[in-house]
């Protein structure tokens, strides 16, 4: 069975290229990191220190405090525009759905769609962030990748609701750096 693509054109082709290169670039710039800036132990499993415990409750505030912003902006969103959540809210209300503007629907757009990116990647970095703190890292990269991420989270945020596209995507990256910097660290601890 034959596969018809469309045929794309040179601007495509790179832009695809770059899109498959982003996160091998990113990946490798979290491992220069931690190879070059900070102190990788070989793994020794034992409870958080205290500092470490402190990185993880700062980093925890502000993961509530961005929740809580994407929270009130989805909110405000659906008053300042007429919009429900649920099919008995739209038929209590005596609008309908269908019938929302084109602006209406892309700033709520907006919202959901940064609140699912949030949602995701800290998803997956605190399934990182279990064995890290376990791990016995030094105080100052736990420090470094934690709160990192959680204040690039933090303007990922804010880039995204007021769209400012090339902040996002500087905070994109700044987030996955600090994504990827744990998951290096702890391939790397585990080599050591």
């Amino acid at each position: 069975m034959r596969c018809y693509l469309p045929k794309l054109n040179n601007k495509k082709i790179k832009a695809m290229k770059i899109i498959i290169a982003y996160p091998f670039g990113v990946l490798c710039i979290s491992i220069l990191l931690n190879l070059l800036l900070l102190d990788i132990n070989s793994i020794k499993v034992s409870m958080p220190s205290t500092p470490i415990t402190y990185a993880i409750a700062i980093t925890a505030v502000l993961f509530v405090i961005n929740h809580s912003w994407l929270m009130t902006a989805t909110e405000l969103v659906r008053v300042k525009y007429r919009l429900y959540a649920t099919p008995e809210e739209w038929q209590a209300s005596g609008s309908r759905s269908d019938t929302i503007s084109q602006t209406a629907k892309q700033e709520l757009d907006r919202t959901h769609n940064a609140h699912r990116n949030t949602t995701e990647n800290t998803v997956y970095f605190l399934l990182l962030l279990i064995p890290f703190v376990f791990s016995t890292p030094p105080e100052n990269t736990v420090y470094i990748w934690t709160i990192g991420f959680a204040l690039a989270r933090l303007g990922y945020t804010y880039s995204y609701l007021y769209g400012k596209d090339n902040l996002r995507g500087a905070f994109m990256t700044l987030s996955l750096i600090a994504m990827y910097g744990v998951a290096s660290y702890l391939m790397l601890g585990m080599i050591r």
